[in-house]
């Protein structure tokens, strides 16, 4: 029973080939694709309304230095956002719950903001490792502490982003199985745990979104810091 509720966050794969690449490329189907016409649809406006909005609210930190990200930031969140939001369908495969991949996503732009900052101050950049007004004896200390805390930073991106999805995963698959599990026995308590699952599902939509942006938001914060 343990291993089947696991069994989700496995990567899926065809004839030993895995998924992944498509799970991830899917949600590019359904972005808007470049048009010649003045005048688009209901649904395409929408989107670039919803686009714009996005880029604004990321770059709402930021200088006018750090405005160059915006392509990359936006496409990022809109990236996880789709992804996020995908998963929760019935019978489709999460990728943002693989930690690897939120690794892969999180450290090279970690590392970008960071290599941006040494690149174009590196005494303010440096000078982050060491407040300023530090007792003399506690500076070893604080230069070793801020120096753990700025490696961890990518590491706490991705565990955050897969711990939060995973544990709503695993919750709405616990639910439902007790729902069914109950619906010949007990009914009423089926239809209890059903309002339940019903419930955690819209609070997981929610998850999904607000995870999205926070990855973002915190690699934006990241990007101010360095720039």
């Amino acid at each position: 029973m343990n291993l089947s509720f696991f069994d989700q966050f496995s990567s899926p794969s065809l004839l030993g080939i895995p998924l992944i690449l498509i799970a991830m490329t899917f949600p590019a189907l359904l972005l808007p694709s470049l048009d010649n016409r003045w005048i688009t649809n209901r649904l395409s406006t929408l989107q670039l309304w919803f686009i714009n909005l996005i880029t604004k609210q990321l770059m709402i930190p930021l200088n006018k230095k750090g405005h160059k990200w915006a392509l990359i930031l936006t496409s990022l969140m809109i990236f996880l956002l789709l992804i996020n939001l995908l998963g929760l369908l019935p019978y489709t495969f999460t990728p943002t719950t693989q930690l690897s991949m939120n690794l892969a996503l999180a450290f090279p732009l970690w590392l970008a903001t960071l290599l941006t900052g040494l690149r174009n101050q590196p005494s303010t950049s440096l000078g982050h490792l060491l407040p300023e007004g530090t007792p003399t004896p506690l500076i070893p200390a604080l230069i070793l502490i801020e120096t753990t805390s700025l490696l961890i930073r990518p590491v706490a991106l991705g565990v955050r982003l897969t711990a939060n999805l995973t544990a709503g995963h695993l919750l709405i698959q616990l639910i439902s199985t007790a729902t069914t599990a109950l619906f010949s026995t007990m009914p009423a308590v089926s239809l209890l745990t059903l309002l339940v699952l019903f419930l955690l599902t819209i609070l997981e939509v929610a998850v999904a979104m607000i995870q999205a942006y926070v990855f973002v938001l915190l690699l934006s914060l990241y990007l101010q810091e360095n720039i």
